[in-house]
């Protein structure tokens, strides 16, 4: 297991940039069976063992993709019609999705709790999406997972093991 300590994950997940480019794209061309009951046990046992309030680098370095009922409902929190949330906290991005104008994360507080955690945008509920299912399918997104988020590292390490990559 690596430490919180983003230099460090940083310097490792570089390190095993191209073994992992390989893996993903093994693991998309020929999928292990039961791989998702995999991951959900693998993703289980990690955040047995994981704080995510010890690193919130996720919150500290990148932005999710806000959809339409995250606006209506982090507005509704706000007391904001969706326009003003938008105008308050929001951009478009390259691919015309709603992201963060900047980060850190506004919502993220100095204790690395979240401001709005009850209310918080799908795509953080889902973070470091590890126990979504087809796992596979989503090489690039887990390429850039493992070298912000020690978990996620740690769970595709740990499956690396599991297939005898």
């Amino acid at each position: 297991m690596i430490t919180k300590e983003r230099s460090e994950l940083t310097a490792l997940a570089a390190g095993k940039q191209k073994e992992n480019k390989r893996f993903f794209a093994q693991l998309k061309k020929k999928t292990p069976k039961g791989l998702d009951t995999l991951m959900a046990d693998l993703h289980e046992a990690e955040f047995q063992k994981t704080d995510c309030l010890d690193c919130a680098n996720c919150c500290k370095t990148t932005g999710p993709l806000f959809t339409q009922t995250d606006i209506k409902r982090l507005s509704k929190l706000f007391k904001l019609k969706p326009a003003q949330f938008i105008d308050a906290y929001l951009r478009v991005d390259e691919d015309n999705d709603y992201v963060l104008q900047s980060v850190p994360c506004p919502f993220l507080g100095s204790d690395n709790y979240c401001s709005v955690y009850e209310h918080r945008p799908k795509a953080c509920r889902e973070y470091p999406h590890t126990n979504q299912r087809k796992f596979q399918n989503r090489g690039p997104l887990n390429l850039k997972n493992v070298a912000i988020c020690p978990a996620a590292y740690n769970i595709v390490e740990a499956l690396k093991l599991k297939v005898d990559f």
